[in-house]
């Protein structure tokens, strides 16, 4: 088969429960878009094309997390149709911020914010894409890095692993040369525990780490906890600060329950 006629891959991007910034870094990226635009069809992106090709296809970027018996459904279908499926942050990969519900009484947050709560249907958890289907790979952060975007994406189109960065926050810190804001400060830093992928962005500005990309691969939630609780922290305090973007992940979900049981 010649290159005139070889067949090129078809990207399909969905959205799920979220606020549209994974695919907003995905139309942040125009100008290295461009030579992989040459390479791919994109054949579904309803934030960014007027026209919808059907599948299968060959990646499928998700973005959001599960919410409705509808996106239930539907994630599976999504699922068949596309031959490797991608997942794109936090609400993709974690819940969401929109998981801090799974620990509160959905029934009573629709009764006070509906004005006519019957028409509403949800589902009792917000879940990551894990939960409901095989996932081939998982991009994190709140929003994720274009960086990672790209690598991911032109890792896939020619056959390799992707090279994304599975160390901590911390090191990041150490490579810009940043004071560490949680031992020299006593700040609370969720750095330790998190994946980089941002930069160190708040202990830039000397900011404790919120945790946007998720735990990093063996984070030892532990440790960090009982290492805050003697800086002063309350156990109510590390509950919320492991409840943010990636709540429902399990190592963040864990440390927080067992702050809020003491």
């Amino acid at each position: 088969m010649s290159s005139k006629t070889k067949r090129k891959p078809k990207i399909a991007v969905f959205k799920f429960a979220s606020c549209d910034g994974c695919q907003l870094s995905l139309l942040d990226a125009e100008d290295e878009l461009l030579a992989i635009v040459g390479e791919v069809e994109l054949a579904y992106f309803p934030e960014a094309t007027r026209a919808a090709l059907r599948g299968p296809y060959d990646i499928g970027l998700v973005e959001g997390s599960i919410t409705t018996h509808h996106d239930a459904q539907r994630i599976q279908q999504v699922r068949r149709q596309c031959k490797t499926l991608v997942t794109l942050g936090a609400c993709a990969t974690a819940g969401g911020i929109q998981a801090l519900r799974n620990w509160k009484d959905v029934d009573e947050f629709v009764r006070v914010v509906y004005a006519s709560p019957q028409f509403i249907s949800t589902l009792k958890l917000s879940t990551p894409i894990s939960e409901h289907v095989p996932v081939d790979f998982e991009l994190r952060g709140c929003p994720i890095s274009k960086a990672h975007l790209l690598e991911l994406l032109s890792a896939t189109l020619i056959g390799r692993k992707p090279n994304i960065p599975a160390h901590s926050v911390c090191l990041e810190c150490k490579r810009r040369g940043q004071v560490c804001v949680l031992v020299a400060r006593g700040e609370p830093c969720l750095g330790p525990v998190t994946q980089a992928g941002c930069g160190a962005l708040c202990p830039g500005f000397d900011r404790g780490c919120f945790g946007c990309f998720g735990p990093v691969a063996g984070a030892n939630t532990a440790a960090l906890t009982a290492q805050l609780l003697a800086l002063g922290q309350k156990d109510y305090q590390l509950a919320r600060l492991f409840r943010g973007f990636n709540a429902w992940s399990w190592p963040f979900r864990k440390a927080s329950e067992e702050c809020e049981k003491r």
